[in-house]
């Protein structure tokens, strides 16, 4: 599987950015996928997962990121609204072999920047 990221760039406060993960190698709507992103001087962290019908994200974004598919352009999207300055890292997608499981195949990240 081989996963290409893009998307990212500077933002502002309170604004909206909206991640693609295009895949080959495997249709993202047979394996789990997911979005994970780095800061400076920080652990990677998860940051939202799809899996079949199932969406998972961590805390601090719920109700501000959605993840979501486009099964036809073997595609999977992070839609980032009202952003903070926290928010920014460079996001990383990955893939899994199957729905569960480690994350084994990782794209390239895309930085995203948010001034305030």
């Amino acid at each position: 599987v081989q996963l290409q990221a893009s998307g990212g760039g500077l933002v502002q406060v309170e604004g909206s950015l909206r991640l693609s993960c295009a895949a080959s190698g495997r249709t993202v709507s047979s394996i789990g996928m997911g979005w994970f992103r780095q800061a400076p001087g920080k652990e990677r962290e998860f940051v939202a997962g799809i899996s079949g019908d199932t969406t998972s994200y961590t805390a601090s974004v719920k109700g501000r990121f959605t993840i979501s598919r486009d099964s036809a352009k073997n595609t999977v999207y992070l839609q980032m609204n009202s952003l903070k300055p926290e928010d920014t890292a460079v996001y990383y997608c990955a893939a899994r072999r199957t729905y569960l499981g480690t994350w084994t195949y990782w794209g390239k990240g895309t930085q995203v920047t948010v001034s305030s």
